[in-house]
């Protein structure tokens, strides 16, 4: 069963929804808990959960989710977009109210894929410790883009992506005239409540 967590008022009375994508081994309801500075009492927070649950230590204890892994890839990117959708639409956002969509590590490549292949159209991209997915349809992608601010956010003690793989990605987007933002916080792999919270002025 697909799960995903709310927080804030209906998306008709807010001043803007944002869907949050968590990483790998992350289940919604955590991953939601990072996400207080967001909460202003009239923003929208809408947390889906990856659609493959696993153990994540053996066959017992913590649990966690996923959105894909290699085997039969197309498969679960096209099931994943599909649930995406399928939840835009339970919770139905007006076209005037902004939108954002947030992917954090492995919920990076998700919230790409789902912004450029879905029916999400997203004012703000904000792709936190993690790339742009290899395999993005290049000149579609770009067109569609350029009606989003991508922000890159990241942690500068991160040891999964360097500043030289970012600048990499930052030239690949402003290469197809894709403009984007970097914020960088003292950190690691992780949320900055700090950044969350400037985000939030947004």
């Amino acid at each position: 069963m697909a799960r995903y967590v709310t927080a804030g008022p209906p998306a008709a009375e807010a001043s803007a929804v944002w869907f949050a994508l968590h990483g790998y081994g992350q289940l919604a309801r955590r991953f939601a808990r990072n996400l207080r500075p967001l909460l202003d009492g009239q923003r929208l927070v809408v947390v889906p959960e990856g659609l493959s649950r696993f153990y994540l230590e053996g066959g017992q204890g913590r649990v966690g989710a996923s959105w894909m892994t290699r085997e039969d890839r197309e498969a679960d990117i096209s099931d994943y977009v599909c649930y995406l959708d399928q939840l835009l639409g339970v919770v139905a956002p007006p076209e005037r109210v902004p939108t954002a969509v947030l992917g954090f590590s492995q919920g990076v490549a998700t919230a790409c894929r789902w912004s450029l292949a879905g029916r999400v159209r997203p004012q703000w991209l904000v792709l936190w410790a993690g790339g742009l997915p290899p395999d993005l349809p290049w000149p579609t992608a770009a067109k569609r883009l350029r009606d989003t601010t991508v922000v890159f956010v990241n942690g500068r003690s991160d040891p999964h992506l360097t500043r030289t793989e970012v600048t990499k990605q930052r030239d690949l987007l402003r290469a197809r005239d894709v403009a984007s933002e970097e914020l960088w916080f003292d950190g690691g792999h992780e949320l900055d409540q700090g950044v969350l919270a400037d985000l939030a002025t947004w």
